[in-house]
């Protein structure tokens, strides 16, 4: 087949974001490119022949020769040479993918065994069961260790700045204090309880053997036990039956694989939104790492933009979207249509989507600079009155029913007279001796000094994230080293 610039390819996928992602898109090519499909099309129809062996070598003299050993170096050898060029030439004349499949393979066995390729079977049986293998292996070998490197990296900064003060903000305005390890920890959390989840639905994917409606018509004409067959057949591939599939294997195992992982995908633009406006020139409080010839803008050169976490949140948006295709797919007519032949070809470019957003989100994390001064002189513009929270919790807990108004007319006062919050507080006697009271419960002895320091009041902020971290830290490291984290 003729070779071709990338730069002539349609999809940016095959050139600026291969450019952009080598290891990774690589690591996925091996799994997930019509050479993989082709060739594991190619594993699957040998397996099955192997199936077919180990059941009639006994009842059939031509197969006696073939033992485990003699079986297994012919079949690698077939799949071997079963790759996409051939197919491809196969395919002109016989207008079927996987019948030019089994063309190929048959040239390429010995006389005995070309009646078993594909004995049995029909293309979705190899097709869906070929396709479970590639997502399953590019989800458990490169997806879900990528993903795992991007939670270590929030892991770790959660842990960093778990001490570090942060406005809290909720509608866009300022709220109570936190810190920003704590606001770390909320995405770690969340992207690490995903984590967990990815690793088992991509197990629990399945494959079939069931025939042309799902019914086991063909195979029931070969063996009196169908379904031991396929169980036997499916085994050799590391694989379990689906539970009861038509002439294509139920969509909901790979389904939720793709939704849990569309859920990460959202975790990880969330991220990346908020780090895109910590670096508001108005706010300032985090910075992307920045090299020494990069460019911001073609014609401010002052312009250090956040370009890398809004091409995360781009592409999110450019296929988070696809997944209304796989809920589409969920519906098949009878025992089956076409209707998902050409979208579910699409899942692998959207893999490719995810893994881009996540290796450049890892990109991200490593270089980002948290400005904790900036941090600091944003807590401090809103002032004292963000303890306005606890003086009402203090007073109402020292019984007093007007709680609430008393501190709002406080903090009116600030704002309309420009009193500090501990002098409008002092402004009711009463109210002031019993915040002291309370606040010497807690023991803090000094309530001038309590109002006078508004980021110490952080609640378990600190305490939670760092229990983040110490949560995911280890699973992590495990799925990254190849163990299974389920």
């Amino acid at each position: 087949m003729p070779s071709r610039d990338i730069f002539s390819n349609l999809s940016p996928l095959d050139n600026r974001y291969w450019l952009s992602n080598p290891e990774v898109f690589t690591a996925l090519s091996e799994r997930l490119s019509e050479r993989a499909m082709v060739r594991l099309c190619a594993r699957v129809e040998a397996a099955l022949v192997a199936a077919h062996v180990r059941r009639k070598r006994d009842s059939l003299p031509s197969l006696g020769s073939y033992d485990e050993a003699i079986l297994a170096a012919i079949l690698a050898k077939a799949v071997d040479e079963t790759g996409p060029d051939a197919v491809a030439i196969e395919e002109k004349k016989t207008r079927h993918n996987i019948k030019a499949i089994v063309n190929v393979i048959q040239r390429h066995v010995p006389e005995a065994l070309k009646p078993l390729v594909h004995l049995g079977a029909t293309s979705a049986d190899i097709l869906d069961t070929a396709r479970v293998l590639a997502v399953r292996s590019a989800v458990l070998e490169v997806i879900l260790p990528l993903l795992a490197r991007v939670e270590l990296e929030l892991c770790a900064l959660a842990r960093r700045e778990a001490d570090t003060p942060q406005v809290g903000r909720t509608h866009g305005q300022h709220a109570v204090p936190i810190t920003f390890g704590f606001a770390m920890a909320e995405y770690a959390h969340r992207l690490g309880a995903s984590i967990l989840r990815i690793g088992p639905l991509a197990g629990d994917l399945r494959g079939k053997l069931s025939g042309a409606t799902g019914s086991y018509n063909a195979l029931s004409m070969i063996y009196a036990d169908p379904l031991a067959f396929e169980a036997e057949f499916l085994g050799g591939l590391g694989l379990l039956p689906s539970g009861h599939s038509t002439q294509i294997v139920e969509p909901e195992p790979m389904l939720r694989l793709l939704l849990e992982l569309d859920l990460s995908f959202g975790v990880i633009a969330n991220l990346a939104d908020d780090f895109r406006n910590l670096q508001r020139t108005e706010i300032g409080e985090l910075h992307e790492a920045f090299g020494a010839g990069q460019v911001g803008s073609s014609t401010m050169p002052q312009k250090r933009n956040p370009w890398n976490s809004e091409h995360v949140k781009s592409l999110w948006k450019a296929f988070s979207p696809r997944v209304a295709s796989f809920l589409l797919d969920q519906i098949s007519e009878h025992q089956r249509d076409l209707t998902n032949s050409a979208s579910e070809r699409f899942v692998a470019d959207w893999l490719a989507g995810l893994s881009a957003a996540a290796n450049r989100m890892l990109s991200v994390l490593k270089g980002i600079v948290p400005d904790r001064a900036r941090m600091l002189e944003n807590l401090a513009m809103t002032g004292a009155t963000l303890l306005a929270e606890p003086a009402y919790i203090l007073l109402a807990e020292a019984g007093r029913a007007d709680a609430h108004e008393v501190v709002r007319r406080a903090t009116l006062a600030v704002g309309e007279e420009g009193l500090g919050f501990g002098a409008a507080l002092r402004r009711d006697p009463g109210a002031w001796e019993a915040l002291a009271a309370r606040l010497k419960i807690l023991g803090h002895d000094n309530a001038e000094l309590f109002f006078s320091e508004p980021w110490k009041y952080a609640g378990r902020a600190s305490e939670k994230a760092r229990a983040v971290a110490d949560r995911f830290e280890a699973t992590m490291r495990q799925i990254i080293s190849g163990g299974n984290a389920e």
